[in-house]
């Protein structure tokens, strides 16, 4: 009985009468699923499905999570963890934990600020934040909100080779760190979700014209102008326009990953796009492994898709990403609570790798290595 009455005075207030009515506090959000389930209930139907909709039958999208339930992990104990450090260098800066922002488009579809509180909340967790080319604020307006934060950009190389020209130029004056090629959409992949719903990214959803400011007229993106001939001759011609180093986002096999190579790239990020692109390809993390082997070690491989929790940053790290980006968890933080929610997510999310690093005895990422790893056998 005693034990009962002092197990409920847990759900008091101190000083409450009994028979008083104390409003049930709010629930924490612990882990980034959490998250998941309140911006369902928050977002429009149409809205929900295009941020969380995969291609085809959506496989990929969910393989892309089932992939790292099939890696256990070998915990080494008796190590001195006292002290575990979570920072790492990406393309050399320095960022306090290898969990960074991937490029979406659309944030203000989440949140009134859209990439504004994205990029204020990747400055305070002082990581990595790739803004998209389809950012529904304007470059310098997310440049103006955090303007200490370390940011990328990514490009969909548009029909329109000036406009491309002008678009690397302009970020390369505001002080983006590096360019991220989009490779693996030459088209839209086959979204069933915005397909039934009727959604036109060029028209209903207002896409920003990313123009500067300055500039009254010129050519503007659409969505279709990506330039499906986009091959691998056509990177020496970037490579001309801009010292920024360049990375390729989209990887998935050994070959594209030594062609990357022999084009001198600075990176890549193996990703299938969240499955949205083509569906029944290899989840990211099982693609990881073959690409790794292929750079040899002559350039940096991140990694994005599926990623949820610590363990799987760990187990990202363990077989060879540099580091990892989150996609839909960020709009997800968005979604709920703005720019308090994406700093959140990213701290749970860090929080959470510290814990992995502790619980197998790592005390710095250079320390994460393939023999923390087994793959399961079932």
């Amino acid at each position: 009985m005693l034990r009962s009455g002092l197990l409920l005075g847990l759900f008091w207030e101190f000083g409450a009468e009994e028979g008083d009515e104390v409003a049930a506090p709010e629930m924490p959000f612990v882990c980034l699923t959490d998250f998941q389930a309140q911006a369902r209930e928050r977002l429009s139907k149409t809205t929900w499905d295009y941020i969380e909709g995969g291609a085809g039958e959506g496989f990929t999208k969910e393989d892309n999570i089932a992939a790292f339930k099939k890696i256990r992990l070998r915990p080494r104990y008796l190590k001195d963890v006292s002290e575990v450090d979570t920072r790492t260098i990406i393309q050399g800066e320095k960022i306090s934990a290898p969990i960074c922002i991937s490029p979406t488009g659309f944030h203000c579809l989440a949140w009134p600020d859209g990439e504004m509180s994205t990029a204020r909340a990747a400055q305070a967790a002082d990581i990595c934040y790739i803004t998209s080319t389809y950012a529904s604020c304007t470059l310098e307006d997310i440049v103006a909100t955090a303007p200490r934060g370390l940011r990328w950009f990514q490009l969909y190389v548009q029909r329109d080779r000036q406009l491309n020209k002008q678009l690397i130029q302009r970020v390369e004056s505001l002080g983006f760190k590096a360019l991220v090629i989009t490779v693996d959409v030459p088209i839209t992949g086959n979204r069933r979700h915005d397909i039934r719903n009727q959604v036109d990214l060029k028209t209903n959803l207002l896409l920003k014209d990313l123009r500067s400011p300055k500039e009254s007229s010129g050519p503007c993106l659409q969505m279709s102008s990506i330039d499906p001939s986009n091959c691998w001759d056509d990177l020496s011609w970037l490579q001309s326009i801009t010292q920024l180093p360049i990375i390729l986002k989209g990887i998935l096999t050994k070959e594209d990953a030594e062609l990357a190579v022999k084009h001198n790239v600075q990176g890549i990020i193996v990703s299938n796009h969240g499955g949205r692109q083509l569906d029944e390809v290899l989840a990211s993390i099982d693609a990881l492994t073959e690409v790794v082997a292929a750079v040899k070690g002559k350039i940096e491989v991140y990694l994005d898709g599926g990623i949820r929790t610590g363990n799987d940053v760990l187990k990202s790290l363990a077989l060879g990403a540099k580091c990892v980006f989150l996609g839909r968890p960020i709009l997800w933080g968005l979604a709920c609570k703005g720019e308090r929610g994406v700093e959140e997510v990213l701290n749970i999310l860090k929080n959470e790798f510290h814990t992995s690093m502790t619980l197998t005895g790592c005390r710095s990422v250079a320390e994460i290595n393939r023999d923390l790893i087994q793959f399961s056998r079932l």
